[in-house]
This record gives C-alpha cells, sequence and structure tokens, in this order.
C-alpha cells in the first residue's frame, strides 16, 4: 500500500488500518486465538502498519492478543489505543489522573510497550470532556514518557470542533462513512487546517455497507448488533451507523444501482473514505483472513468518478440522512 502522513507527527501510515474491536471476542461474537492471530497475520502481511484497539475491548482481551502476536512475530509496529470505558473502576470513578495512570500502565504491560505511540479519550462522556481536565492528564502522561501521542475518538461534531482546540492533540477518531457524511462539511477542513490527523472508524457501518446483509440475519447474543442496534447499551451510533438495521439493508441494497457491478459495494464504500484526502487512515474490522485482505484491495483501485461522489452524497442526502440516530 501508499502511506498517507499522520497529521503533522511526521509519521506515515498505511491508509487501511486494522480495528480490532472483534479480537476482544466480547461485542462481535466469539473470535478463538487462533483466528486472532490469523487475521493479524493478513494485516501485517497486506501492508498495514497501523492497529487500532482499546483497553475495554473484551477486558484488554484485545490488546493482550496484539501484544502476544507482536512479539511473536517480533515486530514493533504502532498500536493506538484507547481509554476511558473500562469497568474497573467504571463510570465517573474513570476520569482522575491516577485512573488514567493506572489504566495506561496496564495497556503497556498488555502491550509488551515501554510507551504507547497514541492514547485517545474513548468516547468519554460530553460533561467529562468538556471540562477540559482529561487533556492536561493526557499532557501529563506524555511528559512522563509513557504516551507518546495523545487524541480523542468522538460521538459528535461538536465533541469533534470542540477536541480540535486542545493543545497537543494529534488525531481525531470519529464514524464516517457512505450512511453518514456530516463530517466533510462541518469537519474535514477545519482539522486539515489543524493538522490533525482523522481516524475513520465504522467504514462499512458494522457491515450494511458489505452489501452482503439481509433483513432476516441474526446475531450471536454477544454481538453488539444484536443487543445494541437500538442503542440500549451505548450510543446507538455505534451499532449500524445508528440506521434500523432493516431500513440499513434496504439502502445499501439502493446503493449497489449506483455503483460499477464488477466491483464490490464494501470496497466502493472504502475506496469513497479514502478519495477524501483529510482522512488518515480507515480501521474496518475484521473476524476473518479474508476480510482484511479484501479490505486492503480498496486502496489500490482507482478514485471514484466525480460524478459517482455526486450521486452518493445525493443518496445520502435524500434517502439515508432522515434515518440516522444518536450523537452526530
Amino acid at each position: 500500500m501508499n502511506s498517507r502522513p499522520f497529521g503533522r507527527t511526521g509519521l506515515n501510515f498505511s491508509p487501511v488500518g486494522l480495528g480490532t474491536w472483534q479480537l476482544g471476542s466480547d461485542c462481535w461474537g466469539s473470535v478463538d486465538g487462533a483466528t486472532a492471530f490469523k487475521v493479524l497475520d493478513a494485516a501485517v502481511d497486506s501492508g498495514v502498519d497501523f492497529f487500532d484497539t482499546a483497553d475495554v475491548y473484551g477486558a484488554g482481551l484485545s490488546e493482550k492478543r496484539i501484544g502476544e502476536f507482536l512479539k511473536s512475530r517480533k515486530l514493533k509496529l504502532f498500536v493506538a489505543t484507547k481509554l476511558g470505558r473500562f469497568p474497573d473502576s467504571g463510570n465517573e470513578k474513570n476520569f482522575s489522573l491516577e485512573i488514567f495512570r493506572k489504566h495506561t500502565e496496564a495497556s503497556l504491560k498488555r502491550l509488551g510497550r515501554e510507551s504507547l505511540g497514541l492514547t485517545q479519550l474513548h468516547c468519554i462522556p460530553s460533561d467529562i470532556l468538556y471540562r477540559g481536565e482529561v487533556f492536561e492528564w493526557l499532557r501529563l502522561l506524555r511528559a512522563e514518557g509513557k504516551i507518546q501521542n495523545f487524541g480523542a475518538s468522538v460521538e459528535s461534531m461538536e465533541e469533534a470542533l470542540f477536541c480540535l482546540e486542545q493543545e497537543g492533540l494529534v488525531s481525531l477518531q470519529i464514524i464516517f462513512n457512505i450512511f453518514r457524511q456530516k463530517p466533510i462539511e462541518v469537519l474535514f477542513q477545519k482539522a486539515k487546517e489543524k493538522g490533525v490527523a482523522l481516524i475513520v472508524r465504522l467504514p462499512l457501518a458494522s457491515g450494511l455497507l458489505s452489501g452482503s446483509m439481509q433483513a432476516e440475519r441474526t446475531f450471536p447474543a454477544n454481538d453488539h448488533r444484536n443487543f445494541n442496534r437500538d442503542g440500549a447499551q451505548f450510543n446507538v451510533g455505534e451499532t449500524f451507523a445508528g440506521i434500523p438495521f432493516e431500513k440499513g439493508v434496504e439502502l445499501a441494497e439502493g446503493l449497489k444501482s449506483l455503483a460499477p457491478p464488477e466491483i464490490p459495494l464494501y470496497q466502493i464504500a472504502l475506496r469513497w473514505i479514502l478519495d477524501f484526502d483529510a482522512v488518515s487512515v480507515i480501521i474496518p474490522g475484521c473476524a476473518r483472513a479474508e476480510q482484511v485482505r479484501g479490505n486492503v484491495a480498496a486502496e489500490s483501485l482507482t478514485p471514484l468518478s466525480p460524478t459517482l461522489h455526486e450521486h452518493i452524497a445525493e443518496y445520502y442526502r435524500e434517502r439515508v440522512a432522515k434515518h440516522i440516530r444518536g450523537p452526530y
């Protein structure tokens, strides 16, 4: 793959990274250790050099698996993690310098690192975010050498714009896909002016934009696409981009008529995101090695035509936007 600059950090990464929520084996059904290693192997062998995880994914299991994998292959690849949602201490008790330091040290141990390449606030409550103390704690952890860079994963554009004003912030992680296009007008230019890298999660809207889902499909009990499709456990926007499942399946089917039939919809959806130069890296999650290879292949596609971009924008405005739920 080619590489893209990661904001103004001086770092460059493959534009297709790997999200590893699935490897926590708690919110995407069960993924065993052997399968997790196959996914990670496929990513490395395909040129992926940006891995995104969080301390809460499987209560540390995703980080632990990544750490074990990198050690087994003697690799020093870049790993971005997140903090703020770990169940111990949990909720309001997670937000103090002492707890931030404790959770950072736990991530370091699981990942087998002396310093974290990037730590991100993990969609923390807005009232705590807006107080601003969390950024001071991150600056202190950076000064201590426990982290090298810090960023924030956010739910809404209002939160994103607030974070852009914080000294030292190098990245923002946002939901962005064909079904959620608001960042184009609200965020992209400002992030470029600030030199802040944009990490895109949910590029395939929890699989809706794979183009292969049917309305009758069911999901395991421990898959958030089962238990959170209406926001019962956390922000509904994290599941199917906040669109009701059956409607999302219908909308994904409608997109197929706009795109070249010889290219799978999921690759069109990923290429569409990569066509925006404000985006530094996308982090599709994968539970199978072949998914990794298919996602990476989207980077080598020719950029979509201006006409197709216009049709996708119109489709979003006229058919999709009114169905979005959750902070946006």
